[in-house]
């Protein structure tokens, strides 16, 4: 599959589009004023305790309280409860995690408030971003994500991704791993880990360490709410979690930013360097790789797809609800079932990507076509999960029920990805009323004497729609003989098949637009 990163930077935020054989499957926009994203930790101070949700607010700086729940603490809470008191308590004595001793781990089934109490200290991490009216979602548990290991403080497990089937090569990574891992730390081995050297993945866990050891030197001076290490930018997340092999592609238009792309993916894939490119053209990035028109048409209430089926999108506050519609897609030489079927099937590709590109989260159900054989059944559901296994976010999909219905639940971390594609109408400036089409010649006789004789301009162009042309140059004695003999100079007039039917624009001799 052939893999692109298409990233436009403006002075207010950063478009990052992935293009999967040109086709728009994910948009990201990460804007420079964020100050709350997934990864970013914080020393808070814990505000309310709630015993009837097992659950504390915590301040973090934002408008609305943190929420941390007894689930989210981690089983080594007490351990970094007593970490921060240490590194708090202004002896000046560095800390060491590897010198530190683990607490017990707290029940599972235990209650908050026999942990946490008010207006102490903690450190989170962001786990949510606020979304709609709620603050974020943090967890105490904190974790560092690299290109091939996730470090995780004050514990000793090491995990391997159960995407990496082979036995031989999990026994490897985990001997790896117990050689060159700190004390006290565990780790996550990911998928892209596999068949690495030692020197990448030790590479890898040394920079993760090194942002720990940031947090410990920060400890002594930080007073909450302060954040004490941001994670990483969004394009920099995306290319350490997405890069692979498939990637042939990477251009951004913006010069600081490709070198720092250049010279991130130099440290984690030197050998990818070569497909970032910067675009220099006159033609806005977007538009040069048709991402604007498929943003345009990918988005809304209605999304269509080529063969005339088309998918309603309708959100609610619990769920978001899409509906499968075959529109005029009917094949006279197949029966309901199998068309029915042939509908699906493609409206599935369509609902992955739609999943994707929206970063729809929560409950998510789907109304196909109801199909009566159990078999084709089976099929849509197969199609489905095969086109969801490229979503990075984590997901659950059941059967389709007898009524037709597939529901899916998709994690959600961010605010829903939203897009308006509908315009203000440019000829009632979205009143729904215009000023009355016989009038139209009057106003533009009106403007253009006040050109001539008030403005004296000279040799003035008029862009009008194409049937108010025919209309003004219609017959000898027309609108331009009129003008010329009222005004005592000629007016050219050309057309604009991008003109609405009332839209007109007149230019000076040298071709600049005249505002009136």
């Amino acid at each position: 599959m052939n893999k692109e990163l298409i990233i436009n930077s403006t002075s207010s935020e950063v478009e990052i589009a992935l293009l999967e054989d040109k086709l728009l499957v994910e948009l990201n926009k990460e804007r420079s004023n964020n100050e709350y994203s997934v990864g970013d930790i914080y020393l808070g101070k814990i505000k309310k305790i709630m015993p009837g949700l097992n659950a504390a607010f915590v301040d973090v700086g934002y408008e609305k309280d943190a929420f941390l729940h007894y689930l989210d603490l981690g089983p080594q809470i007490q351990t970094l409860l007593n970490y921060i008191k240490a590194g708090q308590s202004g002896n000046g004595a560095p800390l060491s995690i590897g010198d530190f001793e683990l607490e017990p781990d707290i029940q599972k089934t235990g209650k908050i408030a026999q942990v946490l109490k008010p207006n102490s200290n903690i450190v989170v991490q962001i786990a949510k971003e606020p979304i709609s009216t709620k603050g974020p979602r943090v967890t105490s548990e904190i974790a560092f994500a690299g290109r091939f290991l996730v470090l995780i403080p004050f514990s000793d497990k090491i995990s391997v991704s159960q995407k990496i089937k082979s036995s031989e090569e999990r026994n490897r990574l985990k001997r790896l791993i117990t050689s060159i891992k700190p004390r006290n730390c565990g780790i996550i081995i990911r998928t892209v880990a596999e068949n690495k050297l030692v020197a990448d993945l030790d590479s890898d866990l040394r920079s993760l360490y090194k942002r720990w050891e940031i947090i410990t030197q920060k400890l002594a001076t930080a007073k909450p709410p302060q954040k004490i290490i941001g994670e990483i930018d969004r394009t920099s997340t995306i290319l350490r979690d997405a890069l692979n092999e498939s990637f042939n592609n990477i251009v951004v238009n913006d010069q600081v930013l490709y070198d720092d792309i250049r010279t991130y993916i130099q440290r984690i894939v030197p050998d990818k360097v070569s497909i970032v490119k910067l675009h220099t053209g006159k033609v806005p990035i977007f538009d040069q790789f048709g991402i604007d028109k498929q943003i345009k048409n990918s988005f809304g209430k209605i999304v269509t797809i080529r063969s005339g089926t088309y998918l309603v999108i309708e959100h609610t506050e619990a769920m978001h609800v899409i509906d499968i519609n075959s529109g005029h897609r009917v094949n006279q030489d197949q029966n309901q079932e199998t068309n029915a079927l042939e509908v699906n099937l493609e409206a599935a590709t369509e609902v992955a990507r739609q999943l994707r590109l929206r970063d729809m989260g929560g409950i998510i159900v789907i109304d196909f076509i109801d199909m009566v054989q159990g078999l084709n059944r089976r099929k849509l559901f197969e199609k489905l999960r095969d086109e969801m296994k490229r979503d990075r976010a984590k997901h659950s999909i059941l059967p389709p029920s007898k009524f037709g219905l597939v529901q899916i639940t998709r994690q959600r971390v961010r605010p829903e990805m939203n897009v308006q594609i509908l315009e203000k109408c440019p000829a009632c400036d979205g009143t729904g009323q215009i000023r009355p089409t016989i009038l139209l010649t009057d106003d533009i006789e009106n403007n253009l004497g006040y050109l001539i004789r008030e403005q004296n301009e000279k040799n003035l162009t008029l862009l009008v729609h194409p049937y108010v042309y025919a209309f003004l140059t219609h017959g000898i004695f027309n609108f331009r003989w009129k003008w010329w003999r009222k005004f005592g100079q000629r007016v050219t007039i050309k057309t604009q098949n991008a003109s609405h039917f009332l839209e007109y624009h007149f230019f000076n001799k040298n071709g600049d637009e005249i505002k009136m």
